[in-house]
């Protein structure tokens, strides 16, 4: 399964990269997303690594992840290390404008145990999901 939602961002291109690497904020503008815990210490770089606990179709989804790849102001690659879904999750964040960004995210991943079954549902509803997401993201950051 995979997506790819973009968006534009009438904010500078490093103010919207620092909220979209910052995990810790994700449940600010992420449904579901009920928490999100750095285990590494600061700053952002490969090799961090943080905890979240996600709420999907009902369940409780808790996950490991660990950046793979970060370009500052610019790129950030998050895979799952232990996760009943495994995603691959790339956030980037191109400026088009002095004031003005466009953000990329592509998710890919593939349910197992029980939502495997379910797998022919689940990528509309992550499609949906992660579009709405970044449409918060919009909200928060343009006002």
């Amino acid at each position: 399964m995979e997506t790819t939602t973009q968006i534009t961002i009438e904010r500078p291109a490093d103010l919207v990269f620092s909220v979209v690497s910052d995990m810790s904020r994700n449940p600010e503008w992420q449904k579901g997303m009920k928490s999100c815990t750095w285990t590494s210490d600061p700053p952002i770089r490969e090799g961090s690594t943080y905890d979240q606990v996600a709420e999907f179709l009902t369940r409780n989804i808790i996950t490991s992840f660990e950046v793979v790849e970060f370009e500052p102001d610019r790129k950030i690659r998050i895979k799952s290390v232990k996760s009943t879904f495994p995603l691959d999750i790339t956030r980037s964040v191109e400026p088009t404008g002095e004031f003005r960004c466009q953000v990329t995210a592509v998710v890919t991943g593939e349910p197992s145990g029980v939502l495997k079954w379910l797998n022919p549902m689940i990528k509309p509803l992550v499609a949906r999901s992660v579009r709405k997401d970044y449409e918060r993201l919009k909200v928060l950051l343009d006002g």
